[in-house]
């Protein structure tokens, strides 16, 4: 296409369709046409290969799957309008089928029939599958879709030992698949899983158009997304000067619930406003139900991070990784704060409930808070005058500007793409389906999981997303849909006869050719070639064939050399298999 298509927004989703390696059938749904469909079987081929080097083992599962799998784990509820279900009409009964969005329940399950003793373990399977999510609001092209091509691998093992040891080869693999495909991959720090610990990495691509956001420390490399980043320097103001204290005052905000409505009615700015936030909080020596309630503060223009504020208060309540920790109800807000929503704050709650602060509400002066009684905030509040909190820990996420942990320098946020992912399971799926195994002293145990996805069709999008200019896509070797495209200027038996040769020549060395034999202008068959982002191209010359020569140039390069027809095979195919094995050329240029 010459013309940027209707409703694509962003490079990779312009480019995928005007290059012609995809084709919209509807939203979120996209069909591979031949130029694309070689792309993606090259990255599946990639992941395959590097897979197998660590023992994985491939099988291929279904993409329909029985409702009643999902029912067992409680993600029918969890994934909610995601799951794409229906109901097959058999012998006069409805049997409810899902759309596989993902694939640890019929994994777990094939396991448990499978799989019976200590002996037969640890054991990876993956596969490279299409699944299917309804996605609300499916847009920039293949990055955000309701059919996708996902690797994923599972992992099962009798203790954590070896799940850490099949987590380490994944991590490696991941980085040698991604660095194969020429990605300018970050590993980043997730979430940890139920085990806990550093047991979860998000393989992201930095893109400005990424729908995710990752803390990056360009000084010393660390990096993770938002909902697990660890803020560094967490000191507070010490040593106030108590001249600076002014007294408390309680001034009417009437219909100001929100930080923005509140800085707007006391022109304020928000780092001046202590966000005041009821969790109920519940754990499994509660019995599963919201047996405690706490306040937690943090800054008015930062964020609170609800998976710190978990880890932080498990140790406290004795819930160890099963704790969960939700935003009060209205009700719940109101019986301890005094107040309806929108007015709480940490001077005279209602009830006695623990208020735990975030390091940085520490360093306000003459704060304001909410008064616990309707339309009301009090200005001038100080910490350990006015309220004193019962903990102090990291419990929002980090933001621009905010200190490495490891090395203290400034951290920026970064737009990211999600390509892989690789975490620890645990016992979730092999509990709720029954995957247990018999262990070396006869005793019955549960199967110990680990989780390892990439999504192979946002592989293609993060180059097409990162790696292009104004003629069109840039492809690595690996990735190209053609590794050298051969341009022909003229269409006689001549040069087509020398086009076919060299084309033979490289295809007998393992080189992926394509001759442009189309009867259209030199300048639309490079104009094309630049727009598919053909690493390599050839120009067949009547003036160079005349002297013996061809002329060479690789995509990125401004200029094109001329090389003798004698030979030109061998080096040609030399420079390729060398750019396959490291992708120097294509990074470089990057």
């Amino acid at each position: 296409m010459k013309e940027t298509p209707e409703g694509a927004e962003i490079p990779s989703h312009i480019l995928m369709l005007r290059a012609g390696l995809v084709a919209q059938m509807m939203a979120g749904v996209y069909a591979y046409l031949p130029l694309g469909l070689r792309s993606l079987q090259k990255a599946a081929n990639i992941v395959r290969e590097e897979m197998n080097k660590t023992g994985a083992v491939e099988l291929l599962m279904t993409a329909l799957a029985p409702q009643s799998l999902y029912e067992q784990t409680n993600r029918v509820e969890a994934f909610g309008n995601v799951l794409i279900k229906t109901d097959l009409r058999r012998a006069g009964k409805k049997v409810p089928v899902v759309f596989c969005p993902t694939h640890e329940e019929e994994i777990t399950d094939i396991i448990s029939r499978f799989v019976s003793s200590y002996r037969q373990l640890p054991v990876t399977l993956y596969q490279i599958q299409t699944k299917f999510r309804n996605e609300g609001r499916p847009r920039f092209g293949v990055l955000r879709t309701s059919e996708f091509l996902m690797k994923d691998a599972y992992s099962f093992h009798t203790d954590i030992e070896t799940l850490n040891a099949t987590y380490k080869k994944m991590y490696d693999a991941y980085c040698k698949i991604f660095s194969r495909c020429g990605l300018p991959f970050l590993p980043v720090e997730a979430e940890s899983g139920p085990i806990g610990g550093d047991a979860s990495h998000e393989f992201m691509i930095p893109s400005v158009n990424g729908e995710d956001k990752v803390v990056h420390c360009e000084k010393c490399g660390y990096a993770a997304n938002t909902e697990k980043a660890e803020i560094g320097e967490t000191s507070v103001l010490a040593g106030k000067d108590l001249s600076l204290l002014k007294p408390v005052a309680e001034l009417d905000t009437p219909g100001a619930h929100t930080i923005e409505q509140v800085c707007k009615f006391l022109k304020a700015k928000p780092e001046r406003l202590i966000k005041t936030l009821i969790y109920n909080v519940s754990s499994p020596a509660s019995g599963g139900t919201a047996g405690n309630t706490v306040a937690v503060l943090v800054r008015g223009d930062h964020d609170a991070n609800e998976n710190k504020i978990r880890r932080f208060l498990a140790p406290l309540l004795g819930g160890g990784g099963g704790i969960k920790v939700e935003l009060a109800d209205e009700k719940t807000i109101e019986d301890a704060t005094g107040a309806p929503v929108g007015f709480a704050g940490p001077v005279n709650l209602a009830e006695k409930i623990p208020v735990y602060a975030d390091y940085k509400v520490l360093s306000v002066v003459n704060a304001i808070a909410g008064a616990n009684k309707a339309e009301k905030h009090l200005v001038n509040v100080n910490v350990d005058r006015d309220w004193k909190p019962d903990g102090i820990a990291d419990l929002r996420n980090a933001v621009e500007g905010d200190a490495c942990p490891h090395c203290g320098a400034v951290m920026t946020i970064r737009n990211a793409i999600e390509v892989g992912h690789v975490f620890k399971l645990g016992t979730k799926y092999s509990e709720a389906l029954n995957a247990k195994f018999l262990d070396a002293d006869g005793s019955e145990k549960t199967i110990i999981m680990g989780c390892y996805g990439i999504g192979v069709n946002r592989m293609i999008a993060g180059v097409a997303e990162t790696s292009y200019d104004d003629a069109g896509l840039i492809f690595p070797v690996n990735l190209a849909p053609y590794e050298v495209v051969i341009t022909p200027m003229k269409l006689d038996d001549g040069t087509l006869g020398i086009a076919q040769k060299l084309a033979a020549g490289l295809e007998e060395r393992g080189v992926d050719v394509i001759i442009d034999d189309r009867d259209q202008r030199p300048g639309v068959k490079f104009k094309d070639a630049d727009l598919i982002g053909f690493p390599f191209r050839i120009v067949l010359g009547e003036k160079g064939l005349a002297d013996g020569k061809i002329e060479v140039k690789w995509r990125w390069e401004k200029q094109a050399t001329l090389l003798p027809l004698d030979g030109a095979v061998d080096e040609i195919a030399a420079s390729l298999t060398e750019e396959r094995k490291t992708s120097e050329r294509f990074k470089d240029q990057r």
